[in-house]
């Protein structure tokens, strides 16, 4: 940590028992008592099934520096364990992430939208990688503990900060932003994910636009050009700079929707082939489909405002986590992994993914969850899209009405079949598959579509 235990009564007030260095550095934050070294500044949260409140006895056993406990903690404290009470523990562990932030001085660039945020952030990464060493938010670390647990991993030999945030409901980005006052903040876009929770698409976008809250008053919001939902949500909370980003084949938004200024875009890619034409430069589209060339577009917007050469982009190296863009060779099938998790956004743009594939073309679809009163709607969108776009069959992975909504409206398809877990998918597909056909698999993280891998068929 950059902070010495004296800064630390500027927010907390004098601290009680134990000794006190005022000028000592504060001792790495540790919210895990499973995980305490000696030194350690011990943080208790409280969960739905665990308080680490009932460890507070245990700290001097391992020489702990010192620890916060809640105001509403009633059990007495070690006399010899130095301590502050605060009223919120998880708000003091944000609160010490974001004296850190500011101590280290790093550009930090936040990432949120409905979909794509994983990939936007390890595309960030990428292209910031030319700075040096990049802290970035790993696995689901992207909610009120995962965001300052990130930020307070970060160290002076870090470059920069990529932080992604997620949500699931309002106001929990807007704390997230305040704990880590993004110089630059990206909004992939506004989908479905969430809706069953939040009502509406405007009230999803209210949300994503809360990650402004933190954002330094010269930040830069960077956005996809021509989503007129986007801007209303975000011109009512930020007046400041913004970017937005398309590829040259996007539709144009219409003129009379949000206005002149709020139409086109500052920086326009073109896909050619496996590379993207920005300006005069070309650089390695690594990731398949629009939707990655576009996410690609958001974090090159990034770089540019961070100060990286678009040559020092020519040799970027992506890598994403599991389920996620993965293409994977088994016998003579193609199987295009996407099962990590589903939105309606998401679905459509692996289907049309999928579409752009040579040979015959198959899907494996889950459920979408979270989509409340929208969801049967929305199931039978995806299925009149893979209808639309020949596919040569489909299998739904669902017990419910969703999954009988979508076979109705998918029946004309040369192959359709309607199971009720992954390992039942795999009958079907071994008696339509043969070498050469491409199989995409999708669905929300709860339907675990990942079990069907190991099952299919190798022709």
């Amino acid at each position: 940590m950059t902070l010495t235990l004296r800064q630390l009564i500027d927010v907390w007030g004098t601290p009680q028992g134990g000794r006190f260095e005022s000028d000592a550095l504060v001792g790495r934050v540790c919210t895990d008592s499973r995980k305490l070294q000696p030194g350690d500044f011990f943080v208790p949260l409280v969960g739905e099934r665990f308080d680490g409140h009932h460890f507070l006895d245990q700290l001097p056993e391992y020489k702990v520096q010192a620890a916060v406990a809640s105001c509403s903690w009633a059990e007495q404290l070690p006399p010899d364990l130095l301590h502050w009470r605060v009223d919120d523990t998880l708000l003091a562990y944000q609160q010490l992430a974001l004296l850190h932030r500011r101590a280290l001085g790093k550009p930090l660039v936040a990432v949120t939208g409905s979909a794509g945020k994983t990939t936007t952030r390890e595309l960030i990464r990428a292209v910031l990688a030319p700075l040096g060493e990049i802290q970035a938010s790993e696995g689901n670390n992207n909610n009120d503990v995962g965001v300052p647990l990130t930020v307070l991993g970060a160290t002076a030999a870090d470059a920069a900060l990529v932080i992604e945030m997620g949500m699931r409901g309002p106001g929990e980005i807007e704390r997230l932003s305040r704990c880590t006052e993004p110089d630059l903040v990206v909004i992939t876009n506004i989908g479905m994910a969430h809706i069953g929770r939040l009502g509406s698409r405007e009230a999803i976008a209210a949300a994503k636009c809360e990650i402004t809250a933190g954002l330094q008053a010269k930040g830069t919001v960077v956005i996809p050009a021509g989503d007129p939902l986007l801007e209303s949500a975000l011109a009512a909370v930020w007046s400041g700079r913004v970017l937005r980003v398309r590829l040259a084949d996007d539709p144009e938004a219409e003129s009379d929707l949000m206005g002149s200024d709020l139409i086109g875009a500052d920086l326009v890619g073109e896909i050619k082939g496996d590379q993207l034409l920005i300006d005069a430069d070309r650089l390695p589209l690594q990731l398949e489909g629009r939707h990655n060339a576009r996410n690609l577009l958001l974090a090159v917007a990034v770089a540019d405002q961070l100060g990286v050469s678009r040559k020092a982009l020519r040799g970027m190296q992506v890598t994403v986590p599991g389920g996620r863009n993965r293409r994977l060779q088994q016998g003579g099938l193609t199987l295009l992994d996407e099962t990590y998790n589903a939105s309606p956004e998401a679905v459509l743009a692996a289907l049309e993914l999928l579409a752009a594939q040579p040979g015959r073309r198959f899907a494996v679809l889950g459920t979408m969850l979270e989509l409340g009163d929208r969801s049967l709607e929305l199931h039978q969108q995806i299925a009149a899209r893979a209808v639309q776009l020949g596919l040569d069959g489909l299998v739904l992975v669902d017990g419910g009405a969703e999954g009988k909504a979508m076979a109705e409206v998918a029946s004309s398809l040369p192959h359709l079949q309607l199971v009720s877990n992954p390992e039942d998918a795999a009958a079907p597909l071994a008696a339509w598959l043969e070498s050469g056909d491409v199989v995409l698999l999708k669905a929300s993280r709860g339907v675990a579509l990942e079990r069907l891998i190991p099952l299919l068929p190798c022709p």
